[in-house]
């Protein structure tokens, strides 16, 4: 299993993956169990210094089980979507040799060496931010490199999709593509980039965390009542899905804003009339052109600006119809991105009393304001995929335990 070392050695790899936002969404299942969606998706993957999970793992002959860490508690392996990731990585695992450490493990031993997993999230868990996109990829990722996979990341991103299935989004940057496929048995259900995150870099993104607190319904317990009870979701998935992942990728190969703007929010609209099975709301898009809006599975506002100048104006309206709480540190309240606060000319929270009211709260003083509803905003991009982190210091895992640090 290893070179004579004492049985004591422990050796790691760190790594750190971006969420991702669907602009056109999946939601319901052909099979739970693999992760098989009914439709496609696109979605487009944020700046990993804004919004990220970074994990350690580490192996050793002294580990007798295997065991994860979650922002600083340990919690179950024990789900079978944990299972179906490890199960998959050890299948591919390859022979691995540290010859200056005097290491070396064979694929069969993969089967019996157990793993420590210590992951954190620099955003809210569970809120619906796509964490569980963040975390599964990052632990497929990580622990690809760390049992020497040789799997590309399309191959990798099937094996993702049976933790979380937005997970499979996260393995590229940039504007991915989740093809739902046919195969009974999801090999052919996979996520491919679109375009890098370079190939429409103007775009600002400014997400509005109204609440951080756990989501009351999971993803998937949504899901499974939305195929049990709608009789929309079908004819979503097998009509307007389609010619809406056509357009959308058409949209951002020519970087058209105003097609991308329409279709996102077009899409939010009915997916959350799916879901809630109300009233559709009547749309008018040409005030699009500018920003676009969508919604991920929590409460939590995603605003896509065409470019910083845009970003700016949109910012300045957000904090004067959503100020902070008085007590609430202006360096606190937005975070990320932190110059579009200097394009927006605000430097302190005297400032955003300072700024002209949008027009409807000119037209209409009693206006009401909404002080304290959004909890901070954070500013990002489009961002790259998933990368090791060489630098040691940056690992979250104790090398001569195997524990947290």
């Amino acid at each position: 299993m290893a070179a004579e070392v004492g049985e004591k050695w422990v050796l790691s790899v760190t790594a750190q993956t971006p969420t991702n936002i669907a602009v056109i969404k999946y939601w319901g299942k052909r099979d739970e169990e693999l992760i098989l969606p009914i439709n496609d998706s696109i979605s487009v993957t944020l700046d990993p210094g804004h919004l990220c999970t970074t994990t350690s793992v580490a192996v050793s002959p002294a580990f007798t089980h295997d065991r994860i860490w979650l922002n600083g508690k340990e919690v179950s392996l024990s789900g079978g979507r944990f299972q179906n990731c490890f199960r998959e990585l050890r299948s591919r695992a390859t022979d691995f040799e540290d010859e200056n450490r005097g290491i070396k493990i064979t694929k069969k031993d993969w089967e019996k060496l157990h793993v420590h997993i210590v992951s954190y999230n620099n955003f809210p868990t569970a809120a619906g931010l796509a964490s569980s996109a963040a975390g599964l990829a990052c632990l497929v990722f990580s622990l690809a490199k760390l049992m020497n996979v040789k799997e590309d990341h399309s191959k990798l991103s099937a094996i993702a999709r049976q933790g979380s299935g937005s997970a499979c989004r996260s393995l590229y940057g940039g504007f991915v593509k989740w093809i739902m496929g046919k195969e009974d048995n999801g090999s052919d259900s996979i996520a491919v980039q679109l375009a890098d995150e370079k190939h429409w870099d103007d775009l600002v993104i400014i997400i509005a965390v109204v609440s951080s607190k756990q989501k009351e319904t999971s993803s998937t317990s949504g899901m499974r009542d939305t195929v049990e009870t709608s009789a929309l979701i079908k004819h979503r998935a097998k009509e307007v899905v389609p010619k809406r992942i056509k357009e959308m990728e058409e949209a951002i190969a020519k970087r058209d804003f105003p097609s991308f703007a329409r279709l996102a929010c077009a899409d939010i609209h009915r997916h959350e009339f799916l879901r809630n099975q109300g009233s559709p709301p009547r749309l008018d898009y040409k005030d699009n052109s500018q920003v676009a809006y969508t919604f991920d599975a929590g409460p939590n506002a995603v605003l896509i600006s065409k470019d910083r100048k845009t970003a700016a104006l949109l910012l300045q309206r957000l904090l004067f119809q959503f100020p902070p709480q008085s007590d609430t540190d202006l360096n606190s309240y937005v975070i990320g991105d932190k110059t579009i606060l200097k394009d927006a000319g605000i430097e302190d929270l005297k400032d955003i009393e300072a700024l002209a009211p949008p027009p409807e709260i000119k037209e209409n003083p009693s206006t009401q304001r909404y002080r304290g509803d959004v909890s901070y905003f954070i500013c990002t991009r489009p961002g790259r995929g998933p990368v090791v982190l060489a630098d040691e210091s940056q690992s979250l895992i104790n090398p001569e335990t195997g524990l947290p640090k």
